[in-house]
């Protein structure tokens, strides 16, 4: 195996499969055929036609976009085709600067391939001049990827919550950081990747921090969301994220995107220029 082989978990769709989601004539995502087809009795929420699915134009506030839609999945939630309901709301809009059209269930994103965004924090520990990195072993009743591994902190992006406030409160559910600690959390980029997954089309894109927590720091999960919390050698980290894939399928890359960034992968491997390709899709 090598570190591209992760690069599969986020390969794109093949094949003409979707149609344009649209509010308003813009596109926001995509659906699925044999999705849209259900879609088609929910007549005063959606228009649906062989070239996209829009919400019906009389909908022409954020909030009544929301009830309808709402109304629509919670159907669809009651006939077991939307599963891992999380009762949390995810911004549908043109753009991340954009104001949101409105908000949508979670679980039901990846149903209408919206564009979704989260945090996720490597939590690293020096040792002389060597690394450790905190590695997330997920909770088995995870309705994604259960007992994969994770980052320190990792966290869907919400409405109505910046970035910044996400990340803490995510580092005080997850893993229990004291904020003072969280806000010195650095910024260093994101990856970005369109593919389908058991759930749906992902089309996320990842905003990326580096923490360096304190050598003593031992975290602890509050939101059982984590089994278990691993200490590891960046050797260790370097070996399961090329030869195994116990990651999750975008841990795994945000992985990669550290030892780039801390040249513990060359520009010389073979593998380097078709991650740098992958990891921003």
């Amino acid at each position: 195996m090598s570190f591209a082989d992760r690069l599969a978990g986020v390969a794109p769709p093949v094949g003409a499969q979707y149609r344009p989601f649209r509010v308003e004539g813009v596109e926001v995502g995509l659906v699925k055929h044999d999705f849209a087809a259900r879609l088609r009795e929910f007549s005063g929420v959606f228009q649906v036609s062989e070239q996209a699915v829009d919400l019906v134009p009389t909908l022409r506030d954020p909030a009544a976009r929301t009830r309808a839609v709402d109304g629509a999945l919670g159907r669809l939630r009651e006939r077991g085709l939307i599963s891992g309901w999380r009762g949390e709301h995810y911004p549908v809009a043109i753009s991340f600067s954009s104001p949101a059209l409105f908000t949508m269930e979670r679980a039901a994103i990846p149903l209408f391939g919206v564009r979704a965004y989260g945090v996720h924090m490597n939590g690293y520990v020096r040792a002389g001049n060597r690394l450790k990195m905190w590695i997330g072993k997920r909770s088995l009743k995870k309705p994604t990827a259960p007992g994969k591994l994770d980052q320190l902190v990792a966290g869907g992006q919400p409405a109505g919550l910046s970035l910044t406030e996400n990340l803490v409160k995510e580092c005080k559910e997850e893993a229990d950081i004291p904020e003072a600690l969280a806000r010195r959390a650095v910024p260093v980029g994101g990856i970005s990747y369109c593919t389908e997954r058991s759930e749906g089309l992902r089309n996320d894109v990842l905003f990326l921090y580096d923490l360096e927590v304190p050598p003593d720091f031992e975290p602890r999960n509050t939101d059982g969301e984590i089994d278990s919390f691993h200490l590891w050698p960046i050797e260790r980290a370097i070996e399961i994220v090329r030869d195994t894939d116990d990651f999750k399928f975008n841990c795994g890359l945000i992985v990669i995107d550290f030892l780039i960034r801390w040249g513990y992968l060359e520009p010389e491997h073979p593998d380097y220029i078709p991650l740098l390709k992958g990891l921003h899709g």
